[in-house]
């Protein structure tokens, strides 16, 4: 469910985040609400999702399915 070592931790609706999509996360302390997945995919041993965040910014999260690790792969400013 988390990365504390990016200072990424995410939180999936059923506390299942192999299965759901992500629901909210947080950057540090900062706390992002998912208002939007604008894409997801799967790649061999990743899930993507790009996301809008509450704060009208686009993120892309990875989730390494073997680790149940988190990483931002992607930032962009919305506005």
């Amino acid at each position: 469910m988390s990365d504390e070592s990016l200072g990424i931790r995410v939180e999936c609706r059923d506390d299942q985040c192999s299965e759901e999509m992500p629901h909210r996360f947080w950057l540090g302390a900062r706390e992002v609400g998912v208002v939007d997945v604008l894409d997801r995919w799967l790649a061999a041993d990743h899930r993507y999702f790009k996301i809008r965040g509450d704060d009208g910014d686009v993120y892309i999260l990875r989730h390494d399915l073997a680790t149940g690790r988190w990483e931002l792969t992607l930032f962009h400013r919305g506005g």
